[in-house]
């Protein structure tokens, strides 16, 4: 039950993106298509997850003075695989990427997990909150990116879903939905959405 926990939760009642407001800064800046957006999902799933029981695995022979450090040096470690990876097999979503796949490093939502997380738990426990994290964030940017490219180019995945026909009467993209402004409102939206539905979690944030 309790590993069930640190996987679900952070899907929705202690989201990082519409809970903990964290990771807002690439969830407006690579959710103009899905494509970018799930691979840099399950870039920061991979990172969290071994990031959090690497940290985990060493947290008793840390000193706490140079533990920022140490957790720093893990991330850009993995950081480092991960874009290494994308650019030698799949290019194109890492040109799309750009410098958001380094910056994963400065992502908060990593910083938070190792501290709050992976220095006082056991390594299992740390790997699955790291999923489950790194679930609950790119969740969040699959839903964003889903919107804007729907409504901002008429296709997903980057396979055109609008009939041809819409256009012939008329139908035109959404401009404003692949403007960077637009992501910001998208998870407004989500936020309310999922604050309406869910009592518990309003009254624990007024509490």
């Amino acid at each position: 039950m309790k590993n069930l926990k640190l996987l679900v939760n952070p899907l929705n009642n202690e989201n990082p993106i519409t809970v903990q407001v964290l990771g807002i800064c690439s969830a407006l800046a690579v959710t103009v298509q899905m494509k970018p957006a799930i691979v840099m999902a399950l870039s920061v799933i991979v990172v969290t997850a071994f990031s959090n029981l690497i940290i985990s695995l060493g947290r008793n022979t840390i000193p706490p003075r140079i533990r920022i450090i140490v957790q720093l040096v893990v991330i850009a470690f993995l950081v480092i695989l991960v874009d290494q990876f994308l650019k030698a097999y799949m290019y194109d979503v890492s040109k799309k990427l750009s410098v958001f796949v380094g910056l994963i490093i400065t992502n908060c939502i990593l910083m938070g997990r190792l501290e709050a997380f992976a220095m006082s738990n056991k390594p299992m426990d740390s790997f699955l909150d790291g999923i489950g994290n790194g679930a609950g964030y790119g969740l969040i940017l699959i839903a964003i990116a889903t919107v804007r490219e729907l409504f901002g180019s008429g296709s997903l995945l980057g396979y055109q879903v609008v009939p041809q026909g819409f256009y012939e009467l008329g139908y035109r993209d959404n401009g404003m939905m692949i403007l960077p402004p637009m992501a910001l409102i998208t998870v407004g939206v989500i936020i309310w959405v999922q604050r309406s539905y869910n009592r518990k979690l309003i009254e624990k944030n007024q509490a």
